[in-house]
């Protein structure tokens, strides 16, 4: 059976400056009204679906990546760089942009919260050194402190712009004419109720990101 890949097409944004704020980034984003949806159950015991759209876009220095996230079970507890916010209400962007196997793994909670790692798999990964993750700006609409669970309708969104530079591994000058490998996420380890949620299908047996096989694919245009 075919694995099915979704292709999505991101266009180029411009703007005054090489590197515009957050808000105006947010702002941007917001009018391309691209609604890509994180809508894929694939797991047996994991029905639950938030509402999870993303819009992206790029530049010639970042990737411009924006989620809106409507849930009943919401947390922000991880406020350290590279903890596991997983476990929280997170979002996740994973990206192989190119074909030695390679990937980066990009994971946020609702306060902007950042762990990223690198590698060929899910046992093979090594954490992105704080340094580097810095240069991942990020803005949400939950603020920055940590938030213990909730239940009821909850709805933030979180803004980041991915320098290319955190790309270590890969020497990535520019963005227009390229094709990356990837997926987005949505999951909550440890909400009251986890879950585990997809853009591109993943055909495994029980929950795993960690499936280059199954990412999608990103064509910058």
């Amino acid at each position: 059976m075919d694995r099915p890949f979704k292709i999505l097409e991101v266009s180029e944004s411009e703007f005054i400056t090489d590197y515009p704020g957050l808000d105006e980034i947010s702002e941007r984003l917001d009018s391309l009204h691209l609604n890509n949806a994180v809508d894929v159950l694939n797991w047996k015991g994991f029905d639950y679906k938030p509402d999870v759209k993303f819009s992206i876009a790029y530049t010639r220095h970042e990737i411009l990546l924006k989620y809106y996230v409507t849930e009943q079970w919401f947390k922000a507890e991880k406020t350290e760089t590279n903890q596991e916010v997983y476990e929280d209400s997170c979002v996740e962007f994973f990206v192989a942009p190119s074909d030695d196997g390679i990937y980066y793994n990009f994971e946020l909670n609702a306060i902007g919260t950042c762990l990223m790692a690198s590698g060929t798999g899910r046992g093979n990964r090594n954490r992105i050194a704080p340094g580097i993750i810095s240069g991942i700006r990020r803005t949400g609409s939950s603020g920055v402190k940590s938030i213990s669970e909730r239940s009821g309708e909850f709805s933030w969104t979180i803004t980041m712009a991915i320098p290319l530079t955190v790309f270590i591994h890969h020497n990535v000058k520019e963005l227009k004419g390229r094709t990356f490998r990837a997926n987005f996420y949505k999951c909550g380890d440890k909400l009251s109720v986890a879950h585990y949620v997809t853009w591109n299908p993943v055909g495994t047996e029980k929950p795993d990101f960690h499936r280059s096989e199954y990412f999608g694919l990103l064509k910058f245009v």
